[in-house]
């Protein structure tokens, strides 16, 4: 019979010698998710198609005390992500913890979406983010160990008007959160999925000044409010710490209770 440790409650957040990979952490919750691993002493590598902005969002964390380097990556491009896993690798000896998090959204009804609109979105949404998970599982397998978070949606079990690729996408992800949790499991490799909600970032901001979308959307989440990346960063932290060690293939939604309607 396996005997169980006995649980550190109190030091379960404290992340200090683990190597934690954030993909689209320049900015909105991959910025958040990267300042909340850094304060829980974590060596962040933030990746990012925008090289000024993985720079800067380093350099704020090395600025906090902090532990971190940064890489241009796009995941849409395999090549980019095979150097983006090599660089954290090569660096830092391992990969402990993937914040899979890189993400775009195009709004337009279904019978104006472009065949380029599909292949812009589902290239990172979708095959990018299971070819960053593919290849850290591939290193995690080597190390036999390793924590997976991929950013879903609550919209991968929602139908919302203009958002059809979007949530096809996401819901692709939630899925093959599911599949890879099953295959690398006994490899001790726990893979697990975040479906936020509405949050409030850049990207969303615009679209949430709308004050008739900002009033009908808020009637429908229980809680009365938009979600902030905090919200999403303090789940993340649940699932990569060993709190959440018997927890795999799942899709944690932090929405308010959108779904409840």
């Amino acid at each position: 019979m396996e005997v169980i440790k006995e649980m550190n409650y109190k030091d379960s957040f404290d992340f200090k010698g683990k190597i934690v990979l954030v993909t689209g952490g320049g900015g909105g919750i991959g910025k958040e998710l990267a300042h909340a691993f850094s304060k829980c002493d974590g060596t962040i590598v933030v990746a990012d198609i925008l090289q000024n902005k993985a720079k800067e969002a380093a350099e704020e964390l090395r600025d906090a005390d902090g532990t971190a380097e940064w890489i241009t990556t796009d995941i849409s491009s395999l090549e980019s992500i095979k150097n983006m896993i090599s660089y954290t690798v090569e660096k830092f000896g391992k990969l402990d913890i993937l914040l899979n998090n890189a993400g775009l959204n195009i709004r337009k009804p279904a019978i104006e979406f472009t065949e380029t609109d599909w292949e812009k979105i589902i290239s990172v949404n979708l095959k990018g983010a299971f070819f960053v998970a593919q290849e850290s599982g591939k290193q995690m397998i080597k190390q036999q160990k390793g924590k997976i978070i991929n950013i879903a949606s609550d919209g991968a079990f929602l139908a919302t008007a203009n958002l059809a690729i979007y949530q096809t996408s996401k819901a692709g992800v939630a899925h093959f959160t599911k599949v890879l949790a099953k295959e690398w499991a006994p490899y001790h490799i726990n893979v697990n999925a975040i479906g936020p909600g509405y949050v409030i970032t850049e990207m969303t901001k615009k679209f949430l000044e709308d004050q008739k979308i900002h009033d009908e959307l808020l009637k429908k989440i229980p809680l009365g409010r938009f979600a902030t990346p905090k919200d999403v960063a303090s789940v993340a932290l649940f699932l990569a710490s060993p709190l959440a060690d018997y927890i795999t293939g799942q899709t944690i939604f932090v929405e308010g209770g959108r779904l409840l309607y």
